[in-house]
C-alpha cells in the first residue's frame, strides 16, 4: 500500500510540475483570458516513465495547440531516468548479460528493458571511457610507471574469451597512483608495446620526468621502454621474480626461500638487504 500510494503521488507531482511549466511558458493560468494571445492549451497525452525505487509511472505530458511546448522535467524520448541507466550498467559490468539485464528489468525497474535499449545504454557508457583513456595527461608528474599485460574475460561474437590488456600505471612525485592508460593487444610483442608508449607521450606524459619503469622480464619490453623513456632505470617486478626463483627451488625449500626474498624485499637498509642475500646464496 506504501508502494502504491507513493507511485500515486510521484504520478500526480510530476504532471502537476509540467502543467504549471506549461502555465510559465504561456504565461497565463488555465482559463485565463489574454487578448492577443494565440496559442492555448492543448489537452494531454499519457506518457510511461520509469524512476528510481518507485517504478513505473504513468503521468499526464500537457500539450500547447501549436506544438512548441517541451518539458524539462522528463527528458524527450527517455523512459527512464539516467540513475536506472547507470545501474544497469554496473551491472553488465559485473558479467550480466544484456538478455539477462532484459529478463530482470521489469522486476527491477517496473517496466522491461529490452536487450537493444541494454545495448544502447552501454554505449553510451563505453564512450565515455573512451574519453576517460583518451584524456590530456601533460598535466600529470608522473615519476614511476608500473608496466604489465592482464588478460580479462570478454564476450566476443556471443562467446568468452581472453583477451589480452596492456596496462600502464603512474606513480606521481607525492606517491598517488594514476592509471595512465589501457588498450588491447599481445602483451609478447616489443611493438605493440612501443606503439602504446607512444600513445601515452602524445597524450602529453612527459618523459622526461619518469625515472623508473618496473615490469616483467619480457626482454623486448625492456629494450623498447628505455628506447622511449631514455631517463628512465627499469627494475624486475619484485612479484616476477620471486615466481622465477621458486621455479627452480625444491619443494621443500620454496617457503624459507619465500621467507629470506621477503627478508630482502623489506629490509631496513641495503647492508641488512645484502646480509639477507648472502643468507640466501650461502645458507
Amino acid at each position: 500500500m506504501i508502494r502504491t500510494d507513493l507511485k500515486n503521488k510521484a504520478e500526480d507531482y510530476l504532471s502537476k510540475l509540467m502543467d504549471a511549466e506549461l502555465t510559465q511558458f504561456l504565461g497565463r493560468e488555465p482559463y485565463e483570458r489574454h487578448h492577443g494571445a494565440a496559442n492555448h492549451r492543448n489537452g494531454s497525452y499519457n506518457r510511461n516513465y520509469a524512476l528510481k525505487g518507485i517504478g513505473n509511472l504513468s503521468v499526464k505530458i500537457p500539450r500547447d495547440r501549436q506544438g512548441q511546448f517541451k518539458t524539462d522535467v522528463i527528458p524527450r524520448s527517455q523512459r527512464y531516468e539516467k540513475e536506472i541507466a547507470e545501474d544497469l550498467s554496473l551491472m553488465f559490468l559485473t558479467g550480466i548479460s544484456t538478455r539477462s539485464l532484459s529478463m530482470i528489468s521489469k522486476r527491477l525497474t517496473g517496466r522491461k528493458i529490452s536487450s537493444s535499449e541494454i545495448s544502447n545504454i552501454n554505449k553510451e557508457f563505453v564512450d565515455a571511457v573512451e574519453q576517460w583513456r583518451e584524456r590530456d595527461l601533460s598535466e600529470e608528474a608522473i615519476k614511476y610507471m608500473f608496466i604489465d599485460g592482464v588478460n580479462f574475460d570478454m564476450r566476443i561474437h556471443g562467446s568468452i574469451q581472453k583477451v589480452p590488456v596492456l596496462v600502464v600505471i603512474g606513480v606521481t612525485e607525492k606517491g598517488c597512483k594514476k592509471v595512465l592508460g589501457f588498450q588491447s593487444g599481445d602483451k609478447e610483442s616489443a611493438s605493440t608495446w612501443r606503439e602504446f608508449f607512444k600513445d601515452l607521450k602524445s597524450r602529453g606524459l612527459n618523459s622526461k620526468t619518469i625515472t623508473l619503469g618496473v615490469m616483467d622480464g619480457f626482454p623486448g619490453l625492456e629494450k623498447v621502454f628505455k628506447e622511449e623513456f631514455l631517463s628512465a632505470k627499469v627494475q624486475r617486478c619484485q612479484v616476477h621474480v620471486v615466481r622465477n626463483v621458486l621455479a627452480k627451488v625444491p619443494k621443500k625449500l620454496k617457503e624459507a626461500v619465500a621467507d629470506n626474498i621477503r627478508s630482502i624485499y623489506y629490509a631496513s637498509s641495503k647492508k641488512k638487504a645484502m646480509e639477507f642475500s648472502y643468507i640466501l646464496e650461502f645458507g
